[in-house]
């Protein structure tokens, strides 16, 4: 069960409140006792003290009834002082004074005088009286010739002396009462404008946005970074780090040289967000994408989406190849078609021998050519190429071989389609332009894994590559065929697409024999490295 923020400040506050009023009474109630206990003995021997001095007490032990003159003297003092009792004895305890006026004459209790009548002490003592347990002042009362002739005993109850701990207890408890309910007031208002702060989002919540959001940052194919109202880096994914050759940490940086700023500042400026702008940095074009940050109070900063140009090139030519597929595999569907057109007429003619051969031997072709797609070519990917190429070679009445010696496992998760579908696409149908004119016109392919690379080659029998034009053969937008699908942007493509998977392309031409395209693919990539 998940607690909401503001139970859990709540209770952390009532909880520590109530744990604090326990420690600070129960030490405070300790201090407290001993102090009043220490002061009530002070005052009790004080008060002993001064009595034990007056003369007049000490000139009425010489007369026949003592406690006649004394009594009087010391309930005045007691009544003055708040003092429990104060008993004055002679030297055999007997008293002379008692609050109570039936104890006079009787022995003092308690079993404490001998300090005071022996020793002459002056001093505190704890003991049970007649009136109860209490704390009191012992002193002695000496004659002019300076003989001890009695005892002053003064003192307090210790239950008044605890009464009033309880009752100061009492006061502290009640306004540490008052101080728990005012933290507990201040601790809702916190909680309630931390949520406000947080959007009405728990912790857990706000943990789990977080969570959530470095996945899809670091998931998206965009490069994405978010900078404050002042220019400064909030936010970036490892994407864009790649895209714009950063290392290490960049919050907290400012955004100016780091990616071309001039887009964001307007942003920030303006307040209205900039699409698809196209611009070229550290000689890549990306595309970009500003949108400004707004709360209630403005603009607190921008996002950036932007993305390498050259991803959208090659999402473009994987189109392009797909429809050019499309029209390969309608072109194969027209071309069996044609044949069993002509076989249904070998067949009304009464040809019987002619429509077997013709079966037979179409049948021979595709079975040994099936066989090497289907048994050695185990990679669904590139098995879907080959077989619309050989419709469109079968169209256009050229003979596509696949090398018997070929095999192929099915090829690591790195080398995907749209690359593939460039690559060999590309090379394919550039070995069919060249062969155009050809009086045999025959491509070769032959593919292997074998060892720690891919190898892909392509050969045709066409008129081969100049000397002039082999410097240029994957320049942008050159070409030397003269097929009706002549472009001068498929070996191009090919080129970015094979460096894309670090490989490396070759190239080996004659004019008497033709051309060899060489594709090595590395099976195993090293991952980039993540940038924080």
């Amino acid at each position: 069960m998940k607690v909401s923020l503001q139970t859990k400040i709540f209770g952390l506050v009532l909880s520590l409140g109530l744990l604090l009023i326990i420690l600070m009474t129960g030490f405070y109630s300790y201090m407290e006792s001993k102090q009043i206990e220490e002061n009530k003995g002070r005052l009790a021997l004080e008060l002993s003290k001064t009595v034990s001095f007056i003369p007049t007490i000490i000139d009425a032990f010489q007369t026949p009834d003592p406690s006649k003159t004394i009594q009087p003297i010391a309930e005045k003092i007691r009544k003055e002082t708040g003092a429990e009792f104060v008993v004055i004895g002679n030297r055999d305890g007997t008293r002379y004074s008692h609050p109570l006026d039936t104890k006079i004459g009787r022995k003092m209790t308690g079993g404490d005088n001998e300090r005071a009548l022996v020793q002459g002490e002056y001093y505190i003592s704890k003991a049970e009286g007649s009136l109860g347990p209490s704390i009191r002042g012992k002193s002695p009362i000496f004659n002019h010739q300076g003989k001890i002739i009695g005892i002053v005993s003064v003192g307090f109850l210790l239950e008044d002396v605890h009464q009033q701990i309880v009752n100061n207890i009492r006061r502290v408890l009640i306004v540490s009462f008052f101080a728990l309910l005012i933290s507990l007031i201040g601790s809702m208002l916190l909680g309630r404008n931390i949520r406000r702060d947080t959007m009405g989002l728990e912790p857990y919540e706000i943990a789990t946005l977080y969570k959530e959001k470095n996945a899809i940052l670091h998931s998206v194919k965009e490069g994405i970074l978010a900078i404050d109202n002042k220019g400064f880096i909030t936010m970036m994914n490892q994407k864009a780090k790649r895209l714009l050759q950063l290392q290490g940490t960049v919050k907290n940086r400012k955004v100016d040289g780091l990616f071309p700023s001039n887009y964001l500042y307007e942003v920030l400026r303006s307040g209205n967000a900039q699409t698809d702008i196209e611009m070229v940095w550290k000689d890549k074009t990306v595309i970009v994408n500003c949108t400004p940050i707004v709360d209630e109070s403005g603009i607190k900063g921008v996002v950036a989406s932007f993305r390498d140009k050259t991803e959208i090139k090659q999402m473009l030519n994987t189109i392009s190849e797909v429809k050019s597929y499309s029209e390969d595999l309608r072109a194969q569907t027209h071309e069996f078609t044609n044949k069993l057109y002509v076989l249904l007429g070998l067949l009304q003619l009464g040809e019987y021998n002619q429509a077997i051969a013709m079966i037979q031997s179409e049948t021979q072709t595709l079975q040994f050519q099936n066989t090497v797609v289907f048994n050695q070519i185990k990679d669904i990917k590139v098995q879907a190429i080959l077989l619309g190429k050989l419709g469109k070679a079968s169209e256009r009445k050229i003979k596509f071989e696949i090398i018997s010696d070929s095999y192929l496992d099915s090829l690591p998760s790195h080398v995907n389609l749209s690359n593939l579908i460039v690559i060999l696409g590309n090379l394919i149908d550039n070995a069919f332009e060249a062969v155009y004119d050809c009086e045999i016109p025959t491509v070769k392919f032959f593919a292997t894994d074998i060892g720690k690379d891919i190898i892909f080659e392509i050969s045709d029998n066409g008129k081969g590559i100049s000397d002039v034009e082999f410097p240029l053969l994957f320049e942008r937008g050159y070409t030397s065929k003269n097929g009706p699908e002549s472009r001068g942007f498929g070996l191009s493509n090919a080129e970015e697409a094979v460096l894309e998977l670090n490989g490396i392309i070759e190239v080996q031409s004659n004019q008497e024999s033709g051309t060899v395209f060489t594709v090595y693919l590395p099976k195993n990539v090293q991952g980039d490295e993540e940038l924080g």
